[in-house]
Formats: structure tokens, sequence, C-alpha cells
């Protein structure tokens, strides 16, 4: 969910703003996808600890979702400026540590029953797909359509977040969402971020120049994240006994 502001705020600088970068996402795909495979690093380095010690688990996870979140706004912030030199090692740590944060869904995954590697796996492909159909559909735009699009995912995103951190509360009192409810939240996670990736391919050539890629990576980066993670909860939560 961390990309929810900076989208409005491209969805603002969409509507008054033609293309700026035209090449920007052309440039920004080959630091998305090594931040992807630092990422899958990450998650399998959480996924061995788990495994052979766990109590180590939730201290260095609670310690790594800090350092991230922090590194976040550092490595946007970096990167908006077009340091990329700077911007590049903390978007590398960022993934790193994102994949990591990761890793205690991923265990999950790989030890319910219906799931597995096998559903990890579908995930995966699930955003390559999404990426493939994102990227004709949304280059193909038109500004009426774009906008529109844009603005719809954004409301729905600003609703999910709600529900999510409603969500999160009601958990720390040991109240979880009963089956159906979280095979809705996830249904519509997925989708919205199957949105989200769409508009991603309409509105980074309007917001960022050719030499801001690491800034559209780390915008697509979120998305694509996002949507794994809610494909991935939707088939633990079809799975849950």
């Amino acid at each position: 969910m961390s990309n929810t502001s900076n989208f409005r705020a491209a969805i603002r600088q969409a509507k008054t703003q033609s293309l700026v970068g035209p090449n920007v996402i052309r440039n920004a795909l080959p630091f998305l996808g090594a931040g992807l495979m630092l990422t899958a690093l990450g998650t399998y380095g959480g996924v061995r600890l788990i495994s052979s010690k766990p109590e180590l688990f939730m201290p260095t996870f609670i310690g790594a979702m800090v350092l991230e979140l922090i590194l976040f706004f550092v490595a946007r912030g970096v990167a908006e400026k077009g340091n990329n030199a700077i911007a590049l090692p903390l978007l590398a740590t960022y993934s790193l540590l994102s994949g990591y944060t990761l890793s205690g869904l991923v265990y999950v995954a790989l030890g319910s029953q219906g799931v597995g590697i096998e559903g990890v796996g579908v995930a995966a492909l699930g955003c390559g797909i999404t990426f493939l159909a994102a990227r004709q559909i949304g280059s193909n735009l038109s500004d009426r359509d774009g906008l529109a699009l844009g603005k719809t995912v954004q409301i729905g995103m600003i609703a999910l977040l709600v529900v999510l951190l409603a969500q999160f509360a009601l958990s720390f009192f040991g109240i979880y969402a009963p089956q159906p409810l979280e095979i809705a939240i996830s249904a519509i996670g997925t989708l919205l971020f199957a949105g989200c990736s769409v508009v991603d391919f309409y509105i980074l050539p309007r917001t960022y120049r050719d030499e801001q890629y690491l800034s559209a990576a780390l915008s697509m980066y979120l998305t694509y994240i996002n949507l794994f993670v809610f494909i991935l909860r939707l088939l633990i939560a079809f799975n849950r006994d």
C-alpha cells in the first residue's frame, strides 16, 4: 500500500501534462526486474530463517519493516531528484528488505494445503501476465480513459486501505476475517492492483522524465509486489479450512 500517496500525486500531474518521459518505462524495466529478483532473494532468506530459527524471525521482521519504511521515503525522494547513483543502492536494499518482510506470507503459502510452491508460482505468473496485458492496454489509453480509470482505481485503493487498516486493528485483538470476507478483500485488492498496473503505463510517461527511471521503476515495483501479495492471499483464503 505504500504507493497510495504518490499514486494520487501522479494522477493530479497527469491531468495537465502530455508525455514528458516517452522512454522512461523502457529505461525502468531492467531495474524493475533486478528489484524483483532481489526481492525473491530476500524472501528465500526469510523463509530459510523461519524454517531453521523461527524465534529470530519476528524481531528481525520488525526491524526490517521499520528500515524498509524509512528507506522507501528516502530512496523515493533521492530518485525523484534524479540522483540515480545514490538512489540505486538504496532501492536495492529496499528490495531485499521487502522480500524479507514478504517471507512470512510466502511461508504460510508454502505450508498451506492446496497452495504450496505451485501457488507461489501461480501468483508470480499472474503478475507477469498482468504486466504484458497492462503494457498493451495502458500504453494505448486515451487521456479521457486513462484519467477515468486512474480516478476509479485511486478511490478503490483508498477504500481498500481503510479496510486493511481495520482488519489489522481487529487482528491485533485476535479477531480475524472469516473466509468469505478474506476472499472478497483479496479479490478486490487483486483487481485494483491489476487496474493500477494498467494506469502505470498511462501515468508514468506523463509524470517522470526519461532520466527519472528509478522513480518509475519503484512505482511499478510497488504495484507488482502488492498484486503478488493479493493473489497469494486469495489463494490461501480459498484453501483455508
